[in-house]
């Protein structure tokens, strides 16, 4: 019905002046009418050009007042002759429109208010809300009356937009049907000859393709294994999550009353809830150095189980992994390694907007004759350095199964301070010796969190925005390249 209007009417007449008079003359819905034009003029039956407008409707305060009338009036009309008090008047009205209603009718000196409140004129005419009814109805009104009724938030500017049209290059006054796929039939028969065949457009845009995308603790992973290969590393297998308490913490010469032992830090396994193979020998010795020393170390004088030892848990940290690389390598003649891995760990530590219960660890290791800790703060500004940290400090620190033991802070510029960026030091003998290795073979080792450069580096200051089920997918499909170790 639309279409048929307007292409009769442009049959009879150069233009439609006004697409919304036109759809108001014919009783037709003016987006049904804009509708059309557009599909008439991406045709080239008609030429279009946009009208603006700007108007006034009401707000939601506005239509009330158009059809109750406005506070003032109703506060007028609520006062009998002979006055009344204020509280009795407050209960003849809303709150909203008994406070307002007083102090435009004490603007206007329609009443008097004291405690009594009475009339000061016999009628008023409700200017207002003739106003409202005006613009509702499309009227215009004086600039001074917009001013006031804008001032009082009852209107509200609205941009109108509709078309003015003429005849295009390929009017015709009904739209011939076109044909868009060419079938066999219309082959056979001859009819394609008759036919009028939809144009390409070439210029449109297709549907856009969708592909995998990485997130970006992917692309920092990739980047800094490719920093760690650079340098001689070789990289460690991190497939085992379940790992035994003995790999886990016993190896590393940490006590079995350690508080990281406790289940309010640790995730165990309830099933299979204990390990059925360990190194016999070397157990014996990871016992005997925890009860009563060896090694030059006078241990931690208790008694240790091995049913604690025998526990599954949830790795809370890579280093179990290089506890079981340093062992494999004790069993054969000794020959210096580097070692890395990247992979997950769990802990059971409340979530907040920087900690989850399972995260990201970077660890590396060097095993060599003669190391020092010179050699450590040596690897470890070569390894940052690559990750575009030059400034770097070190500050002591303790852990149970390193010594000397360092945090490692790097000069942030843009938060223009010094941040923490990862922890480091030297395996004790008590955790190396008893594998079998070499007495003068020492290993440094350093670690980090993948999603702490991850976080930086993307400028989330949420972790959940970066892993688990609240991140938006939007994220992973537009982060940018990861550039860290890139010149």
């Amino acid at each position: 019905m639309a279409e048929e209007a307007v292409l009769s009417y442009l049959e009879k007449n150069q233009e439609i002046s006004d697409s919304g008079q036109f759809a108001a003359q014919r009783g037709i819905d003016h987006n049904e009418i804009v509708n059309v034009i557009k599909s008439l003029h991406g045709f080239r039956y008609v030429d279009a050009e946009d009208i603006k407008r700007e108007t006034w409707v009401l707000t939601d305060e506005g239509k009330t007042y158009a059809a109750a009338g406005s506070p003032e009036v109703q506060l007028f009309l609520a006062i009998p002759p002979e006055g009344i008090s204020r509280e009795e008047l407050q209960k003849k009205l809303e709150p909203p429109a008994f406070k307002i209603g007083c102090a435009q009718a004490a603007k206007n000196k329609w009443v008097e208010m004291g405690k009594l409140i009475s009339r000061k004129v016999q009628h008023v005419d409700d200017r207002v809300k003739d106003l409202l009814l005006q613009i509702q109805e499309g009227k215009a009104i004086s600039s001074e009356d917009i001013k006031a009724l804008k001032a009082r938030k009852l209107i509200i500017p609205q941009t109108w937009k509709g078309y003015s049209v003429k005849k295009g290059p390929n009017y015709a006054p009904k739209r011939k049907k076109v044909v868009t796929d060419l079938t066999r039939d219309n082959l056979q028969s001859g009819e394609w000859k008759g036919l009028e065949f939809k144009e390409y457009n070439y210029s449109a845009k297709g549907q856009p393709l969708e592909g995998g995308n990485l997130h970006p603790l992917l692309k920092v992973r990739y980047q800094l294994k490719k920093i760690f290969l650079s340098m001689g590393f070789e990289e460690m297998p991190t497939n085992n999550f379940v790992e035994s308490s003995f790999w886990n913490f016993d190896t590393l010469f940490q006590p079995q009353q350690h508080p990281a032992r406790d289940s309010h830090d640790t995730f165990f396994l309830k099933a299979p809830s204990t390990t059925k193979e360990l190194p016999e020998d070397y157990v014996q010795r990871v016992k005997q150095v925890h009860e009563s020393g060896g090694y030059g170390s006078r241990g931690y004088h208790y008694d240790w189980k091995r049913e604690e030892a025998n526990k599954n848990l949830l790795r809370t940290h890579t280093t179990a992994v290089s506890s079981r690389m340093l062992y494999l390598l004790a069993q054969k003649p000794f020959s210096p390694k580097k070692y890395f891995s990247i992979d997950r760990v769990f802990r059971n530590e409340a979530v907040d907007r920087t900690h989850l219960a399972e995260f990201h660890q970077i660890e590396g290791l060097v095993c060599d004759r003669g190391l020092t800790l010179c050699d450590l703060i040596g690897v470890l500004h070569d390894f940052f350095s690559r990750m575009g940290m030059t400034k770097l400090r070190f500050k002591p620190a303790y852990n149970p199964y390193t010594e000397p033991s360092m945090e490692i802070f790097s000069y942030h510029e843009g938060f223009k301070k010094w941040v923490e960026v990862g922890n480091s030091g030297m395996f004790r003998p008590e955790m190396l010796l008893p594998m079998g290795l070499p007495e003068d073979v020492r290993v440094i080792a350093w670690g980090l969190s993948l999603e702490r450069p991850t976080m930086i580096l993307y400028g989330i200051d949420n972790i959940r925005d970066l892993f688990g089920h609240k991140v938006d997918l939007g994220l992973i499909k537009k982060n940018s390249i990861c550039r860290l170790g890139i010149d």
